[in-house]
């Protein structure tokens, strides 16, 4: 099953699975349901690989705040596959599709992590992602309209960012705001990547500052078309987008070139599958060129970028209060 792909060998075409709303009155099976027809949407297409949003099995879970988080393990998954989530990779098997998925992760260890996969197209899971930037707050924040608990309800990995070799190619993996830090990618990129899976949840209301609100969707693309381009990369950004248990969030899902142009986006923010053949051979053209790293790399003058957190002056030149890195 990781042998050629249907058509060029070096051709992936991949598909952006958009999701509309999950509500927390929906069950996990109806959910899961949802995710098959959109594979199946996407097979008929003839994707090679579905990409799936960030907690794509549940409601965004974090906008709530449990005193006792226990009351909130039913949103994680303690095992992948698990019995509902199995429809999904038998669906995977029968179609020879791959696919890539974000859920709520409880580990036997009792830890909690915001986790993507990546499934061939055999259905075995042939790479596994923890979130490395994850943001929000961590404690109750009453006078918000909804909280941004994710530092609450999962622990930052510091597993790092991995590439696989999967689907002919280098596949790396990142989450929601992960995208947002130049960082993620270059990770990535050292380790040769050529299509990074990305999936969201994004609010269009961002309450600590409101002037960003109608910039919610020209962020979103603004970053990703920087990392691809920057790191000669595809990148896939997809969405749970429209109005969840009263809170709207940002669609827009994408697949973006190594050129940093758009081949293909969503138009609604519901249930939405776009494709887009990605020709890996395409990631040469900047990966060779403009961006050789090896060639044109100067890591000797980065030290501040791994030995520090935050910066050091204002910008009247005085020096900030030093926090331990």
């Amino acid at each position: 099953m990781r042998g050629e792909l249907r058509g060029s060998p070096r051709i992936v075409r991949v598909a952006a699975a958009q999701m509309g709303p999950v509500q927390a009155s929906d069950a996990r099976e109806s959910v899961v349901s949802r995710l098959c027809a959109l594979l199946h949407n996407a097979a008929d297409r003839g994707a090679h690989l579905v990409v799936f949003p960030e907690l794509a099995l549940t409601t965004f879970f974090p906008r709530w705040f449990v005193e006792n988080i226990s009351e909130a393990d039913h949103y994680y998954e303690r095992e992948m596959p698990s019995t509902i989530t199995a429809p999904l990779f038998e669906a995977a098997r029968e179609r020879s599709v791959g696919f890539s998925l974000g859920y709520a992760e409880l580990t036997a260890a009792g830890e909690r992590f915001n986790t993507q996969i990546l499934v061939e197209r055999d259905g075995s899971i042939v790479g596994s992602y923890r979130k490395v930037h994850v943001p929000g707050h961590a404690t109750h924040e009453p006078k918000r309209k909804f909280q941004h608990a994710e530092r609450y309800y999962f622990q930052p990995s510091n597993e790092g960012f991995g590439v696989w070799t999967a689907f002919t190619g280098r596949i790396g993996m990142m989450i929601c705001n992960d995208r947002r830090w130049p960082e993620t990618y270059r990770e990535m990129g050292l380790q040769g990547v050529e299509l990074i899976l990305c999936g969201y949840n994004t609010p269009l209301s961002y309450l600590p500052d409101p002037s960003q609100d109608r910039l919610a969707g020209f962020h979103n693309t603004l970053v990703m078309q920087s990392g691809a381009y920057q790191n000669g990369t595809f990148v896939v950004g997809v969405a749970k987008g429209g109005c969840e248990e009263g809170v709207d969030s940002l669609a827009e899902s994408q697949i973006i070139a190594p050129s940093g142009e758009i081949l293909a986006k969503t138009v609604g923010n519901g249930d939405e599958v776009v494709v887009a053949d990605c020709d890996l051979e395409w990631c040469k053209n900047y990966q060779n060129t403009l961006f050789d790293m090896d060639f044109y790399r100067r890591p000797e003058v980065y030290t501040r970028l791994t030995s520090q957190r935050g910066p050091r002056t204002r910008s009247d030149g005085s020096e900030l209060p030093t926090t331990p890195d």
